[in-house]
């Protein structure tokens, strides 16, 4: 019987540690996909390799999903056809910002925006011939 191969959280930091150790298929999703796919499976069929805490609170929050008690891993390898979402975070420069005037008077400039986009990844062996994958 093959065992079954966790579904992989990862933040930025994971999943570059990821990229640097195969070949991968990444797919860009959005945040519906992302919460049909964790309800599709089990808690225990899901590992976080989160190296930034907030993220989960993400998961919850603002793509409404359950909460659950996905087991912690940090991130070391993933095998071959193993699929992963990727939480990514991307911070838009200040400069990109409108200064404002509060209601004081004083002139407020925002430091950054935060957004967070996500990828369906999948690693797979590149000597494999197109009928293995």
């Amino acid at each position: 019987m093959a065992v079954s191969k966790p579904l992989l959280l990862l933040d930025n930091a994971s999943m570059l540690t990821l990229l640097h150790q195969g070949c991968f298929r990444l797919q860009e999703i959005s945040f519906e996909e992302v919460k049909a796919i964790l309800e599709m499976h089990g808690s225990r069929e899901v590992v976080r390799c989160f190296s930034n805490a907030e993220i989960e609170q993400l998961l919850y929050k603002h793509l409404d999903v359950a909460i659950r008690n996905f087991n912690y891993a940090p991130v070391e390898n993933m095998a071959v056809d193993q699929d992963a979402i990727a939480f990514r975070l991307y911070v838009t420069p200040s400069e990109t910002q409108p200064s404002i005037r509060t209601e004081y008077g004083n002139e407020a400039t925002k430091v950054q925006n935060l957004y967070v986009y996500c990828q369906f990844l999948t690693r797979f062996d590149p000597d494999a011939g197109p009928s293995a994958q």
